[in-house]
């Protein structure tokens, strides 16, 4: 939210997820004694790299040499990097790449994988799309919960944003990053026409999620400032959104 408001855009977060850390520790404990024996860790959003990182030892090591440090987008690079991953061991897709599962396989499906040990770190429940395309290379890949995810309960500023939009649809701009942040929104508002209102989505998955909810205009982008700037500038002049943008937070 932060960086829209800095590319100028009135932008205003409405949590639809909300996360803390995994109801049972001991899987994280138990991946950190095991981390330098593994040939990549992927993590599936910053949220992922944070809590990983909260759970581990109290005086952390340095990341282990060799082992690869996997994510589909920039925000969980940045994490990373911010909790001590150097940036040469980390993977993801090329700028300009969708993000997502697909675009990060091309960036490893040339590696040699039988035998090798992988971790996905992850909420409870996630995409097993590259977890399979590893097996199927022949990699021993285990789950770790690292988060706890559930519905929101909003406070009286998500309560008032939330009526705000629904008082007039066509004057607001919804970002999703989440299929399940969709859902919970339906979740808090069953009764919301959102015919009016427009979305843009960071995957094609997550658009058919945003037009299944409803919304009459739905456009799969980046959801990068300059990016969301430059499809409000496209608009046609007789469609205007004169309120700020809501930002759903990321997996």
């Amino acid at each position: 939210m932060l960086a829209l408001q800095a590319a100028g855009l009135c932008a205003a977060a409405l949590p639809l997820i909300e996360i803390g850390p995994p109801a049972d520790p001991a899987p994280v404990h138990a991946a950190w004694a095991t981390l330098p024996a593994c040939a990549l860790v992927m993590f599936v959003s910053a949220n992922a790299v944070q809590h990983f990182f909260a759970v581990g030892p109290a005086a952390q090591p340095a990341w282990p040499a060799g082992v690869i440090a996997a994510c589909t987008g920039p925000g969980t690079a940045a994490a990373l990097r911010a909790a001590g991953v150097p940036a040469t061991a980390i993977v993801l897709p090329p700028a300009g790449a969708p993000q997502e599962s697909e675009s990060l396989w091309a960036q490893l499906a040339h590696r040699s994988w039988a035998g090798r040990q992988v971790c996905v770190v992850r909420g409870e429940q996630g995409r097993d799309w590259l977890a399979e395309s590893l097996r199927a290379q022949g990699a021993d890949v285990n789950f770790v919960a690292a988060y706890h995810r559930q519905p929101p309960t909003p406070d009286a500023a998500g309560r008032a944003l939330l009526t705000a939009a629904r008082a007039a649809p066509d004057a607001h701009l919804w970002l999703f990053s989440s299929s399940e942040a969709v859902a919970n929104l339906q979740g808090l508002a069953p009764d919301a026409d959102w015919s009016r209102s427009a979305a843009l989505a960071s995957h094609p998955r997550i658009a058919a999620a945003a037009r299944g909810a409803g919304f009459g205009t739905v456009a799969q982008q980046d959801l990068a400032p300059a990016d969301v700037a430059a499809w409000l500038r496209a608009r046609p002049p007789a469609e205007p959104l004169a309120s700020p943008p809501l930002a759903s937070p990321p997996r």
